[in-house]
């Protein structure tokens, strides 16, 4: 099986969006990462729910919506009116997870949970069944084009030990510092996912550097 390619639009030209969503559905790339920043969540601002309008009106793709942002829940079903077929809410951001997740649900979304680098995989020993992905991020959230932190290879490990151990349907999705270096190293340690932003958008040929993150 191919790994699912999610280019992140964090990186690409924001003047020239459509054009690079463009390129996204073109590509070998199954989905598209979308980056919703609060300011507060996370220290930087991003996209919002009407920039995730207008990149479902060009998107063909499968749209993966990470929302860094403080009560995620207060903006589920906004999201999925603005396109998301995943949305992901931080675990640390979520007072009552389980009901977030469950809210997701029931909008006809999949469900992610994130963990920032900082967080063990056990805290979803109790919700694992229940998603269908969880984002491991191997930076520290709110900014593009920072170098992968290595503990992520053992915490992925981690994480695929308690989805089988659960009998989890999850994929395991990692986002921050994926390279060429990188990423067939976190695809042996059990990534289904891959977003990559800088090396996707800053590459000479963006389709070619998808393929060859996909070919893993």
């Amino acid at each position: 099986m191919s790994t699912i390619v999610s280019p992140s639009l964090l990186a690409a030209d924001f003047a020239n969006l459509q054009r690079d969503v463009e390129l996204v559905n073109e590509s070998a790339a199954e989905w598209v990462h979308i980056d919703v920043m609060d300011g507060m969540f996370v220290p930087n601002i991003s996209f919002g729910i009407p920039v995730c309008e207008a990149i479902n009106r060009h998107a063909k793709v499968f749209q993966d919506v990470h929302l860094m942002i403080e009560e995620p829940g207060k903006y589920v079903e906004a999201f999925r009116k603005a396109g998301a077929d995943l949305i992901t809410v931080h675990y640390e951001a979520c007072r009552h997870l389980h009901r977030d997740i469950q809210l997701i649900h029931s909008t006809g979304a999949k469900a992610g949970v994130a963990l920032n680098p900082h967080t063990p995989v056990a805290v979803l020993e109790e919700v694992i069944e229940d998603l269908d992905l969880v984002l491991l991020m191997s930076v520290n959230p709110g900014f593009g084009g920072q170098k992968l932190i290595p503990g992520i290879y053992d915490k992925v490990q981690r994480l695929k030990e308690l989805i089988e151990k659960k009998n989890s349907k999850a994929l395991i999705e990692v986002d921050g510092g994926v390279n060429a270096d990188s990423a067939p190293k976190l695809v042996e340690a059990g990534v289904d996912v891959l977003v990559a932003g800088s090396y996707v958008f800053g590459s000479e040929d963006p389709k070619a550097t998808i393929q060859q993150l996909n070919e893993l």
